[in-house]
């Protein structure tokens, strides 16, 4: 049923206040004629006569006074509905269904077919819903028809008038809510806006990996040759895009193309990547570049600093890649190639004594690795602590979670009288020691998140980051010294290095050397992963210093527990694509599973045919991804899609609010998107 409601208004109030005046006028009449009977007579007829006038408005004036209001309101009426439909822009009426109700003519212009289904809005816009046309908000969708497009503002038109106290109107109420439509047509203006953009201006940097080892590897009459090759090459790739490309060092270029030829550049991935390594003239090794794009800034030098950001990432993660930094959004295309190491220790050297001259301007050191440190992040922080000591510094090592896999190496130092017993201190220990003559060295991490301690990373001014791993878009910003090698094995590595150049007579301690040599062993699987000249070199020194492999060995053999979680890893393995082995790890009854989950991808990679291993251990509510290659597969790309990352053939993840069962979903999905796309092979 409908119901009927009355809203009051001041209409009739206005009408009514003769007779409420009357009735004051009588009672006046009768106060008076109590006082004097001659003056109440004669007020009598003056009231008879204003009571007659007063009933005489009301009743008969009343409806000729309705009757020209109503006249008004219907031509009112008329020319409000007339405006409606001659107004220069599409307007509708629809219910909460989609159906359209009404339209004016330019809605019937623009939206010519209007039969059958097609009078339904979630037809005609499938953008639209009827979700969102029921909910009751304001909304502005933008919808493509046919060959243009538009912005369709919807506007609810709730027909349930609630009483007011001013107006009383009689309406019926309707059950069903209506949605007025508005149409924009915005084809042009954003015909024009991708024009602006498509001119645009996008700055670049082309740096060539390996340009002096390439060079050492042909005869020196031939080197000449292979520098021409390689700059025409690059020189025709950019001016197939209508670029301009400059030489600006001997393995450095600079180039300029309009932001329209960039999707082109992502099409095809960034050929060059590949094109330059077939330049070959009897050169050994194949040449590999690396490439930085800017785009989208406020200013041409914006787009320059863009891309300087984005080659310093693509270097980072270890060449022969490119980054597109596009405002605050970064892509990374290629990535393919295995790295190459850095014959010259020129870079540890410097990075050595700058390390050293901020040393020496602190009177405390504080040391952090990642969350759940790892052998290979303790090893580097006790050799940083090494060094903090040599110079007569102060310095504590912030480690809060000790698990299975690095309290062997903990209580050699913990239970020994040579170290104090703050050695090892906790995060809330950390932070009230931080303090403007501090400096906190950051090791094995640079990215805030998974950091052992983020807020040290506010509460102290001078940060120094040493790290092997790939970067990300995540890293530390505030960092005035970041030695970052993606080529090093490992973070112990480039500690035992950076050892050797920072200071004359450094002694390091039997317990020291092994825990770095320990780190090395561990991250390169025995010298079987990522172990380049420079790590031999770098175990050979810890090795003179006192480092004794069988002791080392003995220190991380696996209890019982840990060596049937992992056979049961490894049993349980699914072989996906014929390529990948993927697992979960269980952590009943397991101090770190985390660390039985890695181990289990590194020997899943013995088995034949597999470019890639992928084991999910579930811990603490977050399921932790550990992801291992050899050659064929970069690991670190996967893993970025997952939101994290790591290097080339070692790498991880974190996945939070999912079960084991929705991660190796998601997992799949990622590899059968990338193989289809050509990221992987």
């Amino acid at each position: 049923m409908k119901e009927k409601r009355k809203v009051r208004g001041e209409l009739r109030i206005y009408l009514q206040w003769p007779i409420l005046l009357s009735a004051l006028v009588v009672a006046m009449n009768l106060v008076v004629g109590m006082l004097s009977a001659i003056a109440g007579l004669v007020m009598f007829g003056f009231t008879a006569v204003y009571v007659a006038i007063a009933l005489w408005l009301y009743f008969y004036r009343k409806r000729r006074l309705l009757a020209g209001l109503v006249e008004f309101s219907s031509d009112y009426s008329w020319v409000q509905k007339h405006l409606l439909s001659e107004m220069n822009l599409p307007y509708a009426l629809a219910d909460e269904k989609g159906r359209i109700l009404w339209k004016n003519q330019k809605f019937q212009e623009t939206i010519a077919d209007l039969k059958g289904t097609k009078k339904n809005l979630t037809v005609l816009f499938p953008d639209i819903t009827r979700e969102i046309l029921s909910s009751g908000q304001k909304g502005c969708i933008h919808v493509t028809y046919e060959d243009r497009k538009f912005r369709v503002d919807l506007c609810p038109v709730d027909m349930n008038m609630e009483p007011d106290e001013e107006q009383e109107l009689e309406l019926d109420e309707s059950q069903e809510k209506m949605v007025a439509v508005y149409l924009f047509d915005e084809t042009r203006m954003l015909q024009y806006e991708q024009e602006i953009n498509d001119q645009k201006m996008v700055s670049g940097l082309i740096y060539l990996d390996n340009y002096d080892e390439a060079l050492e590897s042909v005869e020196e009459v031939r080197r000449s040759l292979l520098t021409a090759l390689i700059d025409r090459k690059i020189s025709k790739y950019i001016t197939s895009l209508y670029g301009v490309v400059k030489k600006i060092e001997k393995d450095k270029y600079f180039f300029a193309i309009k932001q329209k030829y960039v999707e082109t550049l992502r099409e095809n991935r960034f050929s060059i990547l590949e094109e330059v390594k077939t330049v070959n003239i009897g050169n050994e090794m194949a040449v590999t570049l690396s490439i930085g794009l800017g785009m989208n800034g406020e200013t041409y030098m914006q787009n320059y600093e863009f891309s300087r950001t984005a080659i310093d990432m693509a270097l980072g993660r270890g060449g022969d890649q490119a980054v597109i930094k596009d405002g605050t959004h970064i892509q990374y295309y290629g990535g393919k190639s295995q790295q190459t190491e850095k014959a010259t220790r020129v870079k540890a050297r410097v990075k050595a004594h700058a390390l050293r001259e901020l040393m020496e301007t602190k009177d405390r050191l504080l040391i952090m690795g990642h969350k759940m440190g790892d052998i290979d992040s303790l090893g580097a922080a006790i050799g940083i602590y090494r060094i903090a000591m040599a110079m007569n510094k102060k310095a504590n090592i912030v480690f809060n979670d000790i698990t299975s896999s690095v309290r062997p190496m903990i209580e050699r130092f913990t239970g020994s009288s040579e170290y104090p017993e703050d050695m090892f201190i906790k995060t809330k220990d950390a932070l009230e020691l931080a303090d403007p003559n501090t400096m906190l060295v950051v090791v094995d991490v640079n990215r805030p998140s998974i950091a052992d301690a983020p807020e040290l990373l506010q509460a102290v001014k001078t940060i120094v980051v040493l790290d092997h791993h790939r970067q990300s878009s995540e890293i530390i910003t505030n960092a005035v010294l970041s030695y970052v090698e993606p080529y090093a094995s490992s973070t112990c590595e480039m500690v035992a290095e950076v050892l050797q150049y920072i200071a004359d007579g450094i002694k390091i301690k039997s317990a020291e050397a092994d825990a770095m040599y320990a780190g090395i062993v561990i991250d390169t699987n025995n010298f079987t992963n990522q172990a380049g000249v420079r790590t031999f070199e770098a175990a050979a020194y810890l090795r003179r210093n006192g480092a004794d492999v069988t002791r080392v060995r003995k220190m991380f053999r696996d209890n019982m527990a840990d060596y049937k979680a992992r056979a049961r890893t490894i049993s349980n393995a699914e072989i996906f694509m014929d390529c990948f082995a993927i697992s979960e790890c269980p952590a009943e009854g397991i101090e770190s599973p985390t660390i039985i989950g890695a181990q289990a991808a590194n020997e899943l990679l013995n088995i034949i045919g597999m470019k890639a291993t992928f084991v999910l251990t579930p811990f603490n509510g977050i399921i932790y991804v550990s992801a291992r290659s050899i050659d064929e597969v970069n690991v670190q790309v996967v893993m970025e899609k997952l939101g994290g990352g790591g290097h080339r053939t070692i790498a991880g993840a974190q996945l939070k609010d999912m079960t084991a069962d929705q991660a190796r979903e998601k997992l799949k999905d990622v590899l059968r998107a990338m193989m289809e796309k050509g990221d992987i092979s």
